[in-house]
């Protein structure tokens, strides 16, 4: 967007002195313009897939799985009570996005040829646990290292904060990371069958 205004500032002089060269700016412009728009629907899709609200988490979750491991090559595992559907949907999304921020942190930093993501309800809430089997990490680099290699775990610490939940992380060099969600069903809604594992197969890779 930086680029687009830059260009337009640019054509605004142009065009006051010579217009010899404004058809094809123009064009390039425009060209931008597309580009642009493209990305950000695709932002918009990863932050807030349709199938989320269409569908629910495990297929959300199925749909962004199969993608990720045909990207990265990583074999990944989804296990889920069909219980999951029944909590609110902005702990549906904070669910959806750790799941996202971490298989990513996964990809960008562990090393790791495989993942595994589980769903339970345990005690009136939704646990989540994300496992792989990477290099792992000394813990005390979430506080101390990098400011860029720590925003991504404080980012999901966050949005769990917002609705009320529990957020760890568990590594050690060598040795993998986990992480663990829990939210409340304080908040949830009747109507789905309760501890009904469901297995995703398209994400075993």
């Amino acid at each position: 967007m930086t680029g687009i205004n830059i260009r337009l500032a640019t054509l605004k002089k142009a065009a006051a002195h010579d217009t010899k060269d404004l058809e094809e700016h123009i064009a390039s412009t425009q060209h931008l313009v597309e580009h642009s728009v493209k990305i950000i629907h695709q932002f918009a899709r990863e932050l807030r897939p349709a199938v989320l609200d269409d569908l629910g988490l495990i297929p959300a979750l199925n749909t962004f799985m199969k993608h990720f491991g045909e990207e990265t090559g990583i074999r990944v595992r989804l296990s889920a009570v069909a219980e999951v559907e029944c909590v609110n949907g902005d702990e549906r999304t904070v669910l959806y996005r750790v799941a996202q921020e971490a298989l990513t942190n996964i990809a960008r930093h562990a090393h790791a040829r495989r993942a595994d993501v589980e769903i339970q309800k345990l005690d009136g809430a939704i646990c989540m646990t994300i496992t792989d089997d990477g290099k792992g990490f000394q813990q005390e680099r979430l506080f101390h290292g990098k400011k860029s290699n720590r925003l991504g775990v404080l980012g999901m610490r966050e949005r769990v904060d917002m609705v009320k939940g529990n957020f760890t992380v568990q590594s050690a060099p060598g040795k993998g990371t986990t992480i663990r969600v829990q939210v409340p069903l304080a908040n949830a809604r009747g109507g789905a069958a309760e501890n009904s594992p469901m297995e995703s197969g398209n994400t075993k890779v």
